[in-house]
């Protein structure tokens, strides 16, 4: 029987053909029903999955019981997936407090000011701030990166509709693609680097499979974008608040600690993000004393903790674990079976995906972490590719995506995204050509 990934103590129940374990199965289908509908019910997708976490170990302690499994070996499976969230809810959570304190100075807010004051034509802008957005999804998350610079979007583009709406499917794209090269981009690209399948500098392989990935859509949308001026608009200069600057810093030494104590100390890079998060929280002491102002709150580190993107970091819980109940129970290995061995590996990689366009990546890219798949780097790198842009061909189908439909007062939609799939498409069959004459 095949193990789970990372793991030597336990083996799958496999009870997958029994009631409880199809009852898990449909309520973890439930769920994520209403996780992508979270759109239109405006239910945080944390709430459901959290749920069908707890009901689904509920089931599967009960299956272990059934099949005589002991305690033991129950939470050795139980603390597989514990260990697992707790690495990158830390990782994570450190990397949300850096991109809050930079916001929370100024950073962001002077960027934005300053392409606004600059009043580049509509074709420059698009070009402007997907590049930036590319770069940008590399260091923080794909869904802050769309959000900041769909700002600058929405500030320049108000008064034309066509621009916000291509610029935002240009966003999309832009920040899935630079997510898929660097493991601080995206999750799943962090999965793939803690879970030790690839090495740091590994993923930078990719890059320019991922520039493709990007450049391709963003050739056609191009000619669609109105060659025009946006009209004038009043706007003052955004001035940095003191160690605006100096965190930023801090935040690519933070980067590197981590990546050292995983390739110099074989420790888990978790823990050079808290070394540098002790550094952000003292220097932080040293802003609130030296700029101390009657009246103002000043700068407060566990303002920045608090305002985390806490629903992220709970639907990664509920993920990790209701997707790790179903691997226990055995439906991974089912899984694995039907796609890894049936299809092989290539044809395999490139429908996660495609399944990645309508269910979000996290869970996809967590079900094939533990699969136990013995794969060489080349298939890795295919995978971590493949799981990050492939979101980009539906608006749903990543969090950038659904957060800029909220942001854009009804001018980006699934449709108006749809109209540039087969565009995104073309994008996405060049990058895994690429990466196959690069890396293969």
């Amino acid at each position: 029987m095949p193990q789970l990934a990372l793991a030597e103590t336990f083996e799958s129940l496999d009870m997958t053909g029994t009631q409880r374990g199809i009852y898990c199965v449909l309520i973890f289908l439930i769920a994520y029903g209403f996780v992508m509908t979270e759109e239109f019910t405006h239910l945080r997708k944390s709430k459901p999955v959290i749920l069908a976490a707890g009901i689904i170990w509920a089931h599967t302690a009960l299956l272990a019981h059934e099949k005589g499994v002991s305690t033991e070996v129950m939470h050795a499976a139980f603390e597989h997936d514990l260990k697992e969230y707790a690495e990158l809810m830390l990782f994570l959570l450190v990397a949300m407090t850096y991109i809050n304190s930079m916001s929370e100075r100024n950073v962001f807010e002077a960027l934005r000011s300053w392409l606004v004051r600059k009043q580049f034509g509509y074709r420059k802008l698009f070009l402007i701030t997907g590049v930036i957005t590319f770069f940008l999804s590399a260091v923080a998350d794909n869904l802050t990166a769309a959000l900041l610079v769909g700002a600058v979007v929405m500030a320049v583009g108000a008064d034309n509709e066509k621009f916000v709406s291509i610029g935002f499917v240009n966003l999309v794209v832009a920040a899935n693609a630079g997510g898929a090269f660097c493991p601080f981009g995206d999750i799943t690209t962090l999965m793939v680097w803690q879970a030790e399948y690839a090495e740091f500098f590994d993923f930078f392989k990719l890059f320019i499979p991922s520039v493709v990935n990007y450049g391709i859509p963003a050739a056609v949308m191009y000619f669609a974008v109105p060659n025009e001026q946006p009209k004038g608009a009043e706007e003052e200069a955004v001035q940095l608040k003191p160690g605006a600057l100096i965190i930023c810093f801090m935040f690519l030494l933070t980067i590197a600690t981590a990546v050292s104590f995983k390739q110099v100390l074989h420790l888990p890079p978790f823990m050079g993000m808290m070394v540098g998060l002790s550094v952000l929280m003292i220097f932080g002491y040293f802003l609130k004393t030296k700029f101390y102002v009657e009246g103002e709150a000043g700068f407060d580190i566990f303002n920045k903790v608090r305002h985390a993107e806490w629903d992220t970091l709970l639907f990664f819980f509920g993920v990790v674990f209701a997707v790790g109940g179903l691997g226990y129970i055995g439906y991974l290995e089912l899984l694995s079976g039907a796609m890894y061995e049936g299809l092989g590996a290539t044809t395999a990689n490139i429908l996660v995906g495609l399944i990645s366009a309508i269910v979000d990546n996290i869970p996809v890219m967590f079900a094939v972490l533990n699969m136990g798949l013995d794969m060489d780097l080349y298939q890795w790198l295919l995978v971590t590719l493949t799981a990050g842009v492939g979101g980009s061909l539906l608006s749903v189908g990543s969090a950038a995506g659904v957060a800029l439909m909220g942001q854009s007062n009804h001018k980006y939609t699934f449709f108006s995204h749809l109209k540039w799939t087969p565009a995104i498409a073309a994008g996405y069959a060049g990058s895994i050509f690429v990466h196959y004459l690069i890396n293969g």
